[in-house]
Formats: structure tokens, C-alpha cells, sequence
């Protein structure tokens, strides 16, 4: 007869516990039920469990906590915690401390169910055969300004993999367009690894000729080029023991390129017109806003190096793909630039937003908040403030043709998709799972489309 898997579900809204119980039940698992974190290490400590479902936010004891007590006891035992959209670096930290997975609230049923079915099935393989493993010690207070704030699944898939991969020494490949935070997400490896109290120095790999820059990674001897009058370090030297950014490696020539192969490959240079060579233990990561793929088809990028380097790949996707996650970056720049202060933000100037194309990214929306504060008296953001125009969805030209002159099909297709969203929410009298059924959508996806389009029931 098959095993009855036990279930602890740790939560302080007594609503979302009940639900979830309910839920879980109903497919046949024995439910155990915790309302804060020291509560939850009773009950791990007292019953025979498979899986436990923890909330981060709880009284007494946070979810974070209680997880690290709980992977001290009982390693094996897999974790899935819950979080609140936008709580990037908690997430992260939760994957650390050896979560196997997180669920953002609210979440859609089916993969609720199928990530708790994947969990027990991860739980019963390490049952068979036995892992050791060890908690990473974490600081659970991080500033505002270095947080990674996003809730697209696209933000949210980039978070878990930086949580699960950070701890280790594999080297990191990040690629995306300028203005996408690359730097950022390089901050929060740094910041989530093992050698977070190590050196961490970062190289921009553009802008200098080959000598300069082979000179800054590998440094050089005295009187190896014209101006080096002394000795110096270079920065894979001062790196060493901790991790070196490579921020737009695309940009090194076939020669850098291949000392940068060496070290990766042997851990050894010379510099610059010195005999000695030089041992160095550093974790890098490496930064482009090209696609290496196709510098290295072009012949522009050695193979050998790109899958060096390609071990850990993160894309990031531009603002104009991700655009659930503008009215939280808006909330967190208004909080970082004027955090003593209430902005306030109509729907309307969100909307202008939110249509806005971003071409320079995130760092253009943090600019461009920036500067309509500066020049904005008051605490309204009203849509005149902002610096850009962002078009109206054209209607059929004259002969009814809806392709004309200024015609933006992204735009067309974004209206019309915030009708038929609103339409079946009207129809469904704005019951969710009744929406998402209706429009064959999970509703994840139906939550993030109300967020970006702004839809309120009125």
C-alpha cells in the first residue's frame, strides 16, 4: 500500500491555511497546520512529514528562520515557501537556505499542486539515497538601493536560478541590453555566495585598447610599455580568493581572449612583460549585451571560451517584455529616491508608463522618475510630468483599413487584449479562477495582466 504523505502548511492568515488545507485534503494528503515559524519547528519535530509549505512573513519566528532550523534537523526534508510578489531577495535567500521551490502569492491551483507532486517526488529520491548538505550562512537585512525588484515570471525565474546557483562556484554568463541591470544581478550572485566577504572588482572590458585592458585584468611590470614606470597589479591579482565582473567581455580581442581562456581553464598569467607566473582562486562572471552565440558563429567570440563561461546563462529580457514589473519599479524607485515621502501616481501617468517603450531599460525609468521629482512640485505624479509621449491605439483609417501611417501593431494588440480581459472579467462578475477558465489562461497570468493593464472592478 502506497505511503500517505504528510504535509505541514505554515501560514498566519488563518483564510489562506484553510484554503490550502482544504486543497491539499481533497487530494489525499494528511495535512499538519502551523501559524508561525516556532510553532512550525514543533510540529517538524513531532510529526513524521514529508513536505513543508512555509510562509516567509510570520510572527515569532520568519519563514527564513524557521526554514535554516528546519534544513538543520532534517535536510531532507523539502521546503516550498510562499512569498509575496516583489520580495526578490528573500526569495533568493529562501533558495539558499535550501528551499526546493517558491510560490508567489497568489497562485494558480494547478501548479500549486504540481510543484507540491514534484517536491514529494524530490523528497522520496533523497530518502533513497542520502545528501549531505549545509546551510549558508545569510544576512537577512539588505538595502533598498542593491534589492532586485520584479514580479514577471521572467524576474521571478531569474531570482530562483541566482538562488539556487549563487552558493556554488560556477561562472555566470549574463547577457542583456544595456540598462537592464546586468551590474545588479551581478551584485546579488556576489552578494548570495559563499565569497560574499571576499573581494569583488569589477572590470569594464570596453573603451581601452588591448594593451590597456590586458594590463588592468593581468597587470604589468615595470618598463613592460611605454608609462609603466612601476610595478602593478592587475585585477584578476586582487581579486583573488573572491569574484571579478566582466562587464562587456564581448568587447576583448582574440588575444585577451585567450588569457582569459587560461585562467579560467589553469588559474594562471603572467603580467605584462613578467616571467612569474602567477596562481589566482577567483569566481567570474561575465556581462554582455550581445548574444555570444552569434559573435562566436560570426567568428567574433571563441568557441572554446563561450562555453567557459557559458555555465550558468541568465537573460535578462528588456522592460518592453517585462512590463508587469514597471509599476513595482516605479513604487521602488519613488521609495529609494524619496523614502521619507508619500508620491502618489494616478492611474493614468502608471498607464503612460507602462505604454512606454523603455528603450534604455530600467535605467532610463529610474532616470526618468528621478527627474520628474526634481521637477515636480508636490506629491502627484500627474501624466504631464512625464518626459515622453506615449501614442493612442489607432482606430480603422478611413476605408476601414486598420494599417495606416503611425499604426503600432503592439499597441493594437495590447488594447485589444485589455478589452477581451475586462470583457470576461465583467462577464464572470470579476471571479478570477470563472475569468481565467473563460479566457483558458492560469491565473498567475490573469493577475499579472489586471497589474499591467490596471483593471479594477467598479
Amino acid at each position: 500500500m502506497k505511503e500517505k504523505k504528510t504535509v505541514l502548511v505554515v501560514d498566519d492568515e488563518a483564510s489562506m491555511r484553510k484554503n490550502v488545507v482544504e486543497l491539499l485534503s481533497r487530494e489525499g494528503y494528511t495535512v499538519v497546520e502551523a501559524c508561525d515559524g516556532v510553532e512550525a519547528l514543533e510540529r517538524t519535530r513531532t510529526h513524521a512529514l514529508h513536505l513543508v509549505l512555509l510562509d516567509i512573513n510570520l510572527p515569532r519566528m520568519d519563514g527564513i528562520t524557521a526554514l535554516k532550523e528546519i534544513k538543520k534537523d532534517f535536510p531532507d526534508l523539502p521546503v516550498i515557501v510562499f512569498t509575496a510578489y516583489g520580495t526578490s531577495e528573500r526569495a533568493i535567500e529562501a533558495m539558499k537556505a535550501g528551499a526546493y521551490d517558491y510560490l508567489d502569492k497568489p497562485f494558480e491551483l494547478d501548479e500549486f499542486l504540481l510543484v507540491v507532486r514534484r517536491a514529494l517526488t524530490y523528497g522520496d529520491l533523497l530518502g533513497e539515497v542520502k545528501e549531505l548538505r549545509s546551510t549558508v550562512s545569510i544576512s537577512t537585512q539588505l538595502s533598498a538601493t542593491s534589492q532586485l525588484v520584479g514580479i514577471s515570471p521572467k524576474s521571478q525565474e531569474i531570482f530562483k536560478l541566482i538562488g539556487r546557483a549563487a552558493p556554488s562556484d560556477a561562472t555566470f554568463l549574463i547577457q542583456g541590453e544595456s540598462g537592464t541591470g546586468k551590474e545588479l544581478i551581478a551584485d546579488a550572485i556576489q552578494r548570495h555566495s559563499l565569497r560574499k566577504d571576499k573581494p569583488f572588482i569589477k572590470v569594464d572590458c570596453g573603451g581601452l585598447t588591448e594593451t590597456l585592458l590586458e594590463s588592468e585584468l593581468f597587470g604589468h611590470e615595470k618598463g613592460a610599455f611605454t608609462g609603466a614606470v612601476s610595478q602593478r597589479k592587475g585585477r584578476f591579482e586582487l581579486a583573488d580568493g573572491g569574484t571579478i565582473l566582466l562587464d562587456e567581455v564581448n568587447n576583448m580581442t582574440p588575444g585577451l581572449q585567450m588569457k582569459l581562456l587560461r585562467v579560467l581553464q589553469q588559474k594562471t598569467f603572467e603580467r605584462v612583460g613578467g616571467k612569474d607566473t602567477l596562481t589566482v582562486d577567483v569566481r567570474v562572471i561575465a556581462a554582455t549585451n550581445k548574444d555570444l552565440e552569434v559573435e562566436m558563429k560570426a567568428g567574433r567570440f571563441r568557441q572554446d571560451l563561450f562555453y567557459r563561461l557559458n555555465v550558468i546563462h541568465i537573460i535578462i529580457p528588456p522592460l518592453r517584455d517585462r512590463p508587469e514589473d514597471i509599476p513595482v519599479l516605479v513604487d521602488h524607485f519613488l521609495k529609494k529616491i524619496k523614502p521619507t515621502e508619500k508620491i502618489i501616481v494616478p492611474d493614468e501617468s502608471l498607464k503612460k508608463l507602462i505604454a512606454y517603450t523603455w528603450p534604455g531599460n530600467i535605467r532610463e525609468l529610474e532616470n526618468v522618475i528621478q527627474r520628474v521629482l526634481v521637477m515636480t512640485q508636490g506629491n502627484v505624479i500627474t501624466i504631464d510630468h512625464l518626459p515622453f509621449t506615449s501614442h493612442p491605439v489607432p482606430g480603422p483609417a478611413a476605408g476601414g483599413s486598420l494599417v495606416h501611417e503611425g499604426f503600432n501593431l503592439k499597441s493594437y494588440l495590447a488594447s485589444a487584449e485589455k478589452n477581451i480581459i475586462l470583457e470576461a472579467l465583467n462577464k464572470t462578475n470579476w471571479n478570477r479562477t470563472a475569468t481565467a477558465t473563460l479566457l483558458k489562461i492560469n491565473r498567475r497570468l490573469l493577475f499579472s495582466k489586471r497589474v499591467y493593464y490596471n483593471l479594477k472592478q467598479k
